[in-house]
């Protein structure tokens, strides 16, 4: 014990390279006591004591702190919340696939971890450690909440400023009922005869003047199935809806969906019963079907008006169109033309000569040259102004339909337009307009991580829990097998499945056209025999960037009332691109189903030829082998040496091959017919019963059909 406190007191007072002084707490050892004598040698073996070697062979190992130069600096990676995998690769200047590895054994489902897929703080924390790594956070940026720079629509205006405006008329109703024959009767052109099928297939506006000087704006929709989208549009954006039914058809399914989309926009109701010059037409018939669809005609007690036309001949139309009059003055429509633009886009395409061209309907204020206007996440400075028979304009007002050239780029059809003061204000609320949407989307897609999350989470603590009476190391073995798969490569070189897939290109003439199209294929429902996946879409002519991401994805382009000019053409023969254009939109959609059954492997049919009854066995010699021969009568069809044959006991299949010899009496024949008699020797022994079947038949390929049923 004295010892080791005159070693201790040594230590103190003798200043050492090695060891930092410092004062003890005791009194007995104050600094200020005579120094004792030195002792060097057993002091200096003490204070260098080696790494791992107790002193005096007592107590715990001695750990010293390494010196700088022997420590391995850690890399340190800047982290924050919400980074994707292939973010947190490149702060750690490592490739995806070490993430990857880094997260095997965890709870993180690998598998379905996208390098674009947001990982938890812990994950990210977890792989940094597994890596070797250090981690610090980065310096988060001051985010300042971002002001709405949105445009928004005008409160009602001055009722003094308020001026009677034409109202805006939406035929309706079933396909081939003659909506667009009846317009074409008021406004006295041709334009079903000019349409691809005969049926309309795009949403028209058109401002027809009546001889009494009134004006209606009409707006003629497509009364196929595959254009419910684009008859809802029209039920939105109108004051009136006539109602067209064919006398001699009836009410149909899409006279019903028109009825629902009027319902919907709370839009009163006149009735056109068309055709009614036809012998089979029967008016009452029609107006009794609607009542079960809550559509009463005055007659019946209702407030529907019911007006019996022929579009063809022309018959009553003068009092179609006072009966649209005189509920417009009902209604008392209204607008201010002074205040600043209000529309709707009713239809979007673009032109070859004008570029992105809109059909719109103006509901508020007077649209001129040189107006600034925003629609979806576009806007436009107004250079030229058209109406529907492509004449210049200077100016249209409220109800007044309009084409509009200038667009940025091609809004969609059903946005809403809205005139801003400048050019700097259109800027602020597209980009406004595009910030809300990409956080709708980013809470969207944290909304499904999180789910997906949780799904892994629990399926990794059932995993886990089954294994719980395991010691860890038959758990670590039973993990490593179960996850020796992930294992056996690196997530980026997984192969292709052998999935069949059809990747699509859609090009229409319109945005409705291609919207139409997008609804119909959101329909499909047989990815179980061919993948379809839509990997562009757009409007216009069919171009040279279209060739050549199908010619990359190995796709299809389908074009909807569009064009490929020669030189288009050539190119996708050079590179086996195949181009399919079409004018009517079920042909289309014919076509694309013949092309994902071809797609499908063919599925071998069994087609029965022949059918022979066993009635007797006997053997025969050849050479100094016995051979069994069946002796059989056809019972139905025939049999033939060149096809398959199967020998079935009850519904035992008990040989399938083919014949070594087929006899008809002594006579070696190819073929035997119904009700003649036979012996026959198969490529195989097999022992002969009376009431044995032999069937004759042969497999042929039949090429699989798409289960897809698109609903028309």
């Amino acid at each position: 014990m004295k010892r080791m406190v005159t070693l201790m007191r040594r230590a103190i007072l003798i200043p050492r390279p090695e060891v930092a002084l410092s004062p003890w707490p005791h009194p007995a050892f104050s600094p200020n006591r005579t120094p004792a004598p030195p002792f060097t040698g057993y002091q200096a073996r003490y204070l260098a004591a080696k790494q791992g070697k107790p002193p005096h062979g007592k107590g715990k190992k001695f750990h010293p702190k390494p010196t700088k130069t022997e420590k391995l600096e850690k890399q340190e990676v800047e982290i924050k919340q919400h980074m994707t995998v292939s973010e947190l690769a490149r702060a750690m200047n490592k490739d995806i696939d070490h993430v990857y590895e880094a997260l095997l054994n965890t709870e993180v489902d690998i598998d379905d971890l996208e390098p674009d897929a947001y990982l938890e703080e812990k994950w990210i924390k977890e792989v940094v450690k597994r890596s070797g790594m250090k981690y610090k956070y980065a310096r988060l940026a001051e985010v300042k909440v971002r002001e709405n720079k949105d445009a928004q629509r005008q409160p009602p205006g001055d009722p003094a400023k308020l001026v009677s405006r034409p109202p805006v008329v939406t035929i309706m109703g079933h396909v081939d009922h003659g909506k667009t024959t009846l317009l074409d009767s008021l406004r006295k052109t041709q334009v079903a005869a000019m349409e691809a099928g005969g049926i309309t297939q795009h949403i028209g506006a058109f401002l027809v003047q009546l001889p009494s000087g009134e004006k209606i704006t009409f707006l003629d929709t497509p009364g196929h199935a595959a254009f419910s989208a684009m008859r809802a549009r029209g039920a939105l954006v109108t004051d009136i809806v006539i109602l067209v039914v064919a006398a001699d058809d009836g009410v149909m399914n899409q006279t019903i969906e028109s009825i629902q989309h009027a319902k919907t926009a709370k839009v009163p109701i006149i009735l056109a019963v068309n055709k009614c010059d036809k012998p089979q037409a029967d008016p009452k018939r029609v107006k009794e079907q609607l009542l079960a669809h809550d559509i009463v005609c005055e007659e019946y007690g209702g407030d529907v008006q019911a007006i019996h036309v022929s579009a063809l001949k022309g018959d009553n139309l003068m009092e179609l169109a006072e009966a649209t009059v005189t509920l417009a003055e009902v209604l008392e429509l209204k607008a201010d033309p002074s205040c600043l633009v209000e529309g709707t886009v009713v239809e979007s395409r673009t032109d070859k000569g004008k570029g992105p061209v809109t059909t719109a309907v103006i509901q508020r204020g007077t649209i001129r040259r040189g107006a600034t206007l925003v629609a979806g996440k576009t806007w436009a400075k107004v250079r030229f102004l058209f109406d529907q028979n492509d004449q210049l304009m200077s100016e249209a007002g409220p109800g007044s339909p309009v084409q509009i050239v200038g667009w940025k780029e091609l809004p969609s059809a059903g946005e809403e337009i809205l005139e801003v003061e400048s050019e700097q204000r259109a800027r602020e609320v597209v980009e406004w307009r595009a910030y809300a949407e990409e956080q709708d989307k980013l809470k969207e897609e944290q909304q499904a991580i999180e789910v997906k999350t949780r799904e892994h989470q629990e399926s990794y603590r059932r995993e886990r829990e089954s294994l719980a009476h395991l010691s860890w190391r038959q758990r670590k073995a039973a993990m490593y097998r179960a996850n020796k798969h992930r294992m056996s490569q690196r997530p980026s070189e997984k192969t292709e499945s052998d999935q069949l897939t059809m990747p699509l290109i859609i090009k229409g003439d319109v945005d409705g056209s291609v919207e139409a199209i997008l609804n119909i294929l959101e329909s499909y429902d047989a990815h179980h025999q061919c993948q379809m996946d839509i990997v562009h879409f757009g409007v216009g002519d069919i171009s040279e960037n279209d060739i050549n991401m199908a010619e990359t994805f190995s796709g299809v382009i389908y074009g909807f009332n569009v064009e490929a000019n020669k030189p288009i053409q050539q190119m996708a023969a050079k590179k086996s691109v195949p181009v399919k254009l079409h004018k009517v939109i079920y042909k289309l959609i014919d076509d694309l189903k013949e092309e994902l059954s071809s797609k499908l492997a063919p599925i071998i049919q069994e087609k029965v030829i022949g059918e022979a009854s066993v009635l007797a066995m006997f053997t025969v010699t050849v050479g100094k082998k016995k051979v069994p021969v069946a002796g059989c009568r056809v019972q139905k069809g025939h049999l033939d040496k060149k096809m398959k044959f199967r020998l079935t006991r009850g519904r035992d299949v008990v040989w399938e091959g083919s014949l070594t010899a087929l006899k008809h009496h002594k006579d070696d024949v190819q073929s035997v017919k119904t009700g003649m008699e036979c012996g026959l020797c198969l490529d195989e022994d097999v022992e002969f019963k009376p009431g044995d079947d032999i069937v004759c038949y042969e497999d042929s390929e039949v090429q699989q059909k798409i289960s897809w049923d698109p609903g028309f």
